[in-house]
This record gives C-alpha cells, structure tokens and sequence, in this order.
C-alpha cells in the first residue's frame, strides 16, 4: 500500500515535535524555555484568503459577459494583481464559520476590496494578520519578555509574561498576554480594533475578536504556529487556523525599513492637494 507524502509530512512533523532528541537540539535560554530569537517568515497564501479558494483573476472582480473579470480598479494591475489558489489555512477545512450576516458582509467587502482594506492603506494588520503577511517579523526573547516586530508598517507587539491585567482600549495591535505550556508559548489576545481584517478576502471580525495562539518549535528553524479564533458577533463557533512559520538563515537576515504611511500619503490625501494631481 502506498502512502503519499502528503500524508506523512503533518506525521512526521508531530514525531519530530515529540521527539526528545529534537527538543534536546532546540536554543534554549538559561531559565529552559525554547528561545525563539530570530527572524522568522511564513510562506503561504493565507494573507489573500484563510479560506480554500481557486486561483482568480484579480483581488476584486466584477461581473463580465461570461465569467467574472477584473474590477476596473485593479485591471491595470495584471497577473500582479491576480490571487493564487490554496487549500486554505482553516484546521478542519471548509470555510470561516460566519453568520448569514457576516458572510454577506465578507462578500461586500472582497467586492470593495480596494477600498475597504486596511492593508492598502497601511494600517498596522492586526492579530493573527501580522503573522502571515508577506513580509517578515522578528521575535527578540529573553527570560523575562518576549518581543514581535514587523516589517509591515513597522507594527509592534510586546507580549506581557507577567499579566498586568485587561486591556483599558482597543487597538491595532491588540493586547497580548503570554505564558508557556511546556516548551509552547501561548498567547491571549483581546482588544484587538474592529478595523482590521484577517486577509485580503474581506474577512473581518468584530470588538469582541479574542485570539489565542501558540506557537511551536518544531526544530531550530521552524514554528508550528496556532491561533483560534473566537468572536460572538459574527462566528457562530470558534475556528482554528495553522501553519508552519520559517527562520530566515540568510547570514544577513534582518527587518528592512517599510513605513509605509508615507506611501499611501499620495492615495489617501492626494486630493487636498492645493492642485491636486492626475489619479
């Protein structure tokens, strides 16, 4: 009988993470607990859309004569524009679990998708967002703290290992509560603003957005990462999703400057221009 790879690798990567000659090997800090310094990257699609989808034409379609064609915004943009296909990142399959409401809402918004992103706009992409954008982030650990700064629009995150309570106020970021199980490092995520998006699909939570997320070592390169997602309002269960995260080995690997305010100044304010450009 044959066993295809893709049947074994999620095997051999749950051997490989119980393996006691794997977390032997594992960076450790001297308090024992796994040392996830470094700079890390997700390879994935899920920042087009967590769910499965085929491969499309354009971020945002309109209706055609026959099939759907690209949005007369994003026509121009080609193949650049277009969505690459995935089996999705949802544990289980199938799609977000939204209500009829906030399913038709999700479908509005992926037709509006120029205009109703944050992402285009640059605002800082929230959690679990910041982890899958294409670009990477860097994790700085010691005994005591544990960091997350990402290339996108230079969002922050520090990850408080002490519990100094709720959060007083809603925010981008959101506010982030650590604690390890084991060699797992768990975090608890609230008050994370209602502005921002899980991917470029239109797929969106509300105020009550809680996100709980765990992240791995798998070995000294890899992370399995974790995070369900909890939200009252618009899910009518909670849906976990997960993927593997990569260290960037590169000998020079760091977090290049990307503030990109100063790139959509032209889209968002253009048009106060005393003599306000062509668009």
């Amino acid at each position: 009988m044959k066993v295809s790879v893709a049947v074994l690798t999620p095997i051999l990567a749950l051997l490989l993470a119980a393996s006691p000659v794997v977390a032997q090997q594992l960076p450790r800090l001297s308090n024992g607990k796994p040392d996830m310094s470094g700079i890390w990257q997700v390879l994935n699609e899920a920042n087009y859309d967590l769910e499965p989808h085929i491969a499309r034409h354009s971020l945002q379609m309109r209706e055609g004569p026959v099939n759907p064609l690209p949005a007369i915004p994003t026509l121009r943009l080609g193949a650049v524009g277009a969505v690459p296909g995935s089996l999705g990142n949802i544990v289980g399959g199938g799609k977000i679990p939204y209500t009829p409401e906030a399913r038709a809402l999700k479908e509005a918004n992926r037709e509006s998708w120029i205009d109703r992103d944050p992402e285009v706009k640059c605002y800082m992409p929230g959690v679990p967002r910041a982890t899958y954008m294409p670009m990477p982030f860097q994790i700085v650990q010691s005994e005591n703290d544990f960091f997350i700064a990402y290339q996108f629009a230079s969002a922050v995150r520090d990850i408080y290992m002490d519990n100094p309570g709720p959060s007083q106020v809603d925010s981008w970021m959101g506010w982030s509560v650590g604690n390890f199980e084991g060699d797992t490092l768990v975090v608890d995520v609230t008050g994370i603003s209602d502005a921002t998006w899980f991917d470029r699909a239109g797929s969106h939570h509300s105020y009550q957005l809680h996100v709980v997320e765990r992240y791995t070592m798998i070995d000294k390169d890899h992370i399995d990462y974790e995070a369900t997602i909890e939200d009252p309002l618009v899910l009518t269960e909670p849906f976990t999703i997960k993927m593997p995260i990569y260290r960037r080995i590169e000998e020079n690997a760091r977090l290049m400057d990307f503030r990109c305010v100063e790139f959509v100044e032209e889209l968002m304010y253009g048009e106060s221009r005393r003599y306000p450009l062509p668009r």
